[in-house]
């Protein structure tokens, strides 16, 4: 029994005296590792800040800003401490490492599939030219103007002042339409004149008036004006013309005041813009004469 105690406790020195001597021969390794955690951590802070400060040129919003100063940080950290492991020849324990972080990232990845893609897509739309904060697009179904882009929703707040919140993967995958693109938009004015009206008279008057009303529209030429149909009560025109504007807004309010201006150039001119009139006709005819009445007959 001694000599099995005495054999167990020269195995244990042993063994203690092998990890003193590794742990010796080891602390240069060991310094050298925390100097490189040490000078990671700094490095993350930098790159950071340098990180930050280059995409604020291109990224308006400050939450997409500080999420890619976060991730690039979290990765040199992280490139630091795999090469502390390997300063330390743990190499087993740096392949068990990625291992798990592979398995731990398909986990996280099918269960927050859907997080994801909106995050991803919310930093394509940040770094898109066409897409951003102020400009009036319409998509899906909604139009309005840009208000926010972070790493979940897209925003928009609508002409009724309403706000709109749509998932970035939306965004991405459908169509949208920009009107702050360009400086100009077209205005589209529909009416109809009497039958009676002096055709070419209509005509010129309301180029004339779009032309006078409108700085943007520089002479009565610029003015496109097209007869579409003879109509129930009325012939038909279409007449259009530019303007600057970037907003849907901007534009309502320019065909509004087109609407006004014409209507007080046709009240002016005594120009008729008839409103539908329907006539009923009955194929039978009523006779609406009273009978005379015969005098023999006593009055109810």
């Amino acid at each position: 029994m001694r000599e099995q105690f005495n054999t167990a406790l020269g195995n244990l020195i042993d063994k203690l005296i092998g990890w003193f001597n590794a742990i010796i021969e080891n602390i240069p390794n060991f310094i050298l590792a925390i100097l490189v955690m040490v000078a990671s951590y700094f490095a993350a802070k930098y790159v950071s800040r340098l990180v930050k400060k280059v995409v604020s040129n291109r990224i308006e919003q400050d939450s997409i800003k500080n999420a890619l100063a976060r991730v690039v940080a979290v990765l040199v950290v992280m490139l630091g401490l795999f090469i502390a492991l390997g300063v330390l020849n743990l190499g087993k324990a740096l392949t068990s490492l990625l291992a798990g972080a592979g398995v731990v990232g398909l986990a996280i990845g099918l269960a927050l599939q859907g997080t994801i893609a909106n995050t991803f897509a919310g930093l394509v739309l940040s770094f898109r030219k066409k897409i951003q904060i102020g400009n009036w697009v319409e998509t899906t179904g909604f139009s309005g103007e840009v208000i926010d882009i972070n790493l979940k929703d897209f925003t928009l707040k609508e002409a009724d002042n309403n706000i709109v919140i749509i998932p970035n993967k939306t965004i991405l995958e459908n169509p949208m339409k920009n009107y702050s693109l360009t400086t100009k938009m077209r205005i589209f004015l529909e009416c109809g004149v009497g039958y009676e009206s002096d055709l070419e008279k209509v005509q010129q008057l309301t180029k004339e008036v779009i032309a006078n009303s409108f700085d943007h529209v520089k002479s009565p030429d610029e003015v496109e004006f097209y007869y579409t149909e003879f109509g129930d009560s009325s012939i038909n025109y279409l007449c259009r013309f530019w303007i600057d504007a970037d907003s849907m807004l901007e534009k309502l309010r320019a065909k509004t005041k087109a609407i006004i201006e014409v209507k007080k150039a046709y009240d002016a001119e005594g120009i008729n813009i008839p409103f539908p009139i329907r006539t009923l006709q009955f194929g039978n005819k009523l006779d609406v004469t009273s009978e005379k009445q015969n005098p023999s007959e006593p009055n109810n």
